[in-house]
């Protein structure tokens, strides 16, 4: 049975109580320290005045790694596909002969 905690995750100096399943807890607690993190990394690197830009900032980026990893899977998914379509025409060649 899937056991569902009652957590606290503080992000931007902000508590929210979330309920989640004993396996999301440790990914929960992780994504929110690397938000902070990254808040603060912005708010060093950048004259922002606000939290919700920061958080925009955050959102942008770790939707950007999102779909960069989606594109090289695909561009690596591809490349493998290339690769046992030769191994294949290797196979039959070397079967047929």
């Amino acid at each position: 049975m899937d056991e569902k905690l009652k957590i606290k995750i503080s992000i931007a100096d902000r508590v929210y109580p979330l309920t989640v399943s004993m396996q999301q807890e440790e990914a929960m607690r992780s994504a929110s320290k690397k938000i902070d993190l990254m808040i603060k990394q912005f708010e060093e690197n950048y004259a922002v005045r606000d939290k919700q830009d920061v958080l925009a900032m955050c959102a942008l980026q770790f939707a950007s790694q999102l779909e960069q990893k989606k594109v090289d899977n695909a561009i690596d998914g591809k490349e493998s596909m290339e690769r046992l379509t030769n191994i294949n025409s290797l196979l039959d060649d070397y079967l047929n002969k």
